[in-house]
């Protein structure tokens, strides 16, 4: 069975889904490994890197793809994309099958069998193969560190013969995974932390990483959905909580917002009226800019300057840490890829929890049923 990874496509995307190291796991499954040449140069691995690992070069795309009977991508594959794609292989990627449904509906139509990995469930046994987790992990970190280069001041307190240099006030919105590691970063960096979210069960986490809990009088009883995600609320409950939360926002340096439900458009919890009322040099790092996001300015992939607030609206920081998101991914895909593959063949186990979760088309068929839903099948 060949498994192989194209280089990426989609501007600014400089992630590959297969590493060199990635051979030293997959060997168990006795598979052969394939990668078109030159894919991971701008995540930092040379042709060179996977030779020494038995990993294929190719350089003709078509013909590797004509051939490959898995395909490991990172980004959702375009039109031409899944055109190019052998009918009956398998494909393995972030696949957005939420808010883009109809990407499903084509590789359906393709005959292409396709695991999306937004759908790996949330499980103690699927933890390593949790891509959206370990990218957003790495989209935090960084959001910290764009956040601290994009204001006039620094984030730790700073002892000078010219006086004391108070730390910067950073607010993070939403304790995911990319909220905890961006309050972790910016602690260790020296900033003052607080964070808000509506899920009361997170208090401890946030405390633990020695920022500052913030309690709205709200009731956020019925705020957790599946899987540990925020549920959608009403808009009475937004314009509250917009309220309520406008005075923390003012009083912050750095507002990292990253508050997101799955399959709709992000909570909008930052209005231009708060914006206008922030001290002039504050940043907002968007990192819900993919869905809407949660200021109201933002504009995805795009910076604003608004009553002089800088708004930013990432849609794919992970992509500037390439080397070590393309690492974590490519593991994350690997370990998916033992669950599926035994001796050397895939074998889909339909009643096992992880592949009957992360499928999202199978047999000329979209097969998760949120997403028929969302296509009306």
């Amino acid at each position: 069975m060949l498994i192989a990874a194209p280089t990426e496509t989609i501007p600014g995307e400089r992630r590959v889904a297969l590493v060199p190291e990635a051979a030293r796991l997959l060997k168990k499954a006795a598979v052969e490994l394939a990668i078109q040449a030159s894919a991971g140069l701008r995540a930092g691995f040379d042709d060179a890197a996977y030779e020494r690992e038995s990993i294929a070069l190719h350089s003709d795309l078509a013909a590797l793809l004509a051939k490959a009977d898995v395909v490991l991508k990172v980004q959702a594959p375009s039109e031409a994309e899944i055109a190019a794609l052998r009918r009956g292989c398998v494909l393995i990627s972030f696949l957005r099958p939420l808010d883009r449904p109809e990407i499903a509906a084509q590789l359906a139509r393709a005959g292409v069998t396709s695991f999306a990995m937004e759908l790996v469930p949330r499980i103690s046994r699927a933890q390593a193969m949790d891509a959206l987790s370990s990218q957003a992990s790495l989209a935090g970190y960084h959001a910290v560190l764009l956040a601290g280069a994009s204001m006039p001041k620094i984030l730790p307190m700073m002892t000078t013969a010219a006086g004391t240099i108070p730390a910067a006030r950073v607010l993070v919105i939403g304790a995911g995974v990319a909220g905890l590691q961006a309050i972790a970063t910016a602690r260790r960096l020296g900033a003052v932390v607080e964070a808000y979210d509506t899920r009361p069960a997170v208090k401890e986490q946030i405390t633990s990483l020695g920022a500052r809990f913030v309690e709205l009088p709200l009731d956020t009883s019925d705020a957790e959905g599946a899987g540990g995600y925020a549920k959608a609320q009403s808009e009475e409950f937004l314009a509250k909580q917009r309220a309520l939360l406008g005075e923390r926002v003012r009083a912050a340096d750095a507002v990292i917002s990253t508050a997101a439900v799955p399959g709709a458009r992000a909570p909008v919890l930052i209005d231009a009226e708060v914006v206008a009322g922030m001290k002039p040099g504050s940043v907002i790092i968007d990192l819900a800019a993919a869905t809407g996001g949660n200021c109201a300015l933002t504009k995805a992939d795009e910076t604003v300057v608004a009553h002089g607030v800088t708004i930013l609206g990432p849609t794919n920081l992970p992509s500037a840490v390439a080397h070590d998101a393309s690492r974590v991914y490519s593991r994350n895909l690997a370990t998916l890829l033992l669950h599926l593959v035994k001796d050397g063949k895939l074998q889909l186990d339909l009643e096992d929890e992880i592949t009957k979760s992360a499928l999202l088309t199978h047999e000329g068929k979209v097969v998760n049923a949120a997403v028929r839903a969302k296509l009306g099948l």
